[in-house]
Order: C-alpha cells, then sequence, then structure tokens
C-alpha cells in the first residue's frame, strides 16, 4: 500500500527544493493552501488529478514527482 506520509513528505521536499510557498503552489494547482497542508502532512492522499496539477503548479512533470517518491519508496524497503 502506498504510504500517503511518504508521498506527502516527497511533494514537501520538492516543493520547499524549488523555493516555493504552500500558498503559491496551492494557488497554481487550484487547490486550497489546508488541502495541500493536508496532503503534504500525509493526513490526506491526492488523487490523480491533484497530484498532477501540484506537480504542474511547481513546474515539473507528474512522471519526475512519482519517481521522487518511488526512489523513496525503495530506500525504505531496504
Amino acid at each position: 500500500m502506498l504510504n500517503s506520509v511518504l508521498v506527502g513528505r516527497v511533494i514537501q521536499k520538492f516543493r520547499e527544493d524549488k523555493g516555493l510557498s504552500q500558498e503559491v503552489v496551492s494557488g497554481f494547482a487550484d487547490i486550497g493552501r489546508t488541502h495541500l497542508s493536508a496532503i503534504e502532512r500525509g493526513a490526506r492522499k491526492p488523487t490523480l488529478e491533484t497530484f498532477y496539477r501540484i506537480a504542474e503548479a511547481m513546474g515539473t512533470k507528474p512522471s519526475v514527482l512519482l519517481k521522487e517518491i518511488e526512489k523513496e519508496i525503495e530506500k525504505q524497503d531496504k
């Protein structure tokens, strides 16, 4: 099963590495800031559409963000 905390942590790290605030990303993604915050904390799982919007809002492809999540999963499995 996909760990929502891990997904949120990767999204948050990616956002912070790009120097973007939750307000900016949520605005570009057309979702509420509290929704993005809940995703980053692992309290909510993003739908595929929301995941796509978040990636695009950070100026990247969803596949790039997904690869980062896969890397973290592989680290956990070792």
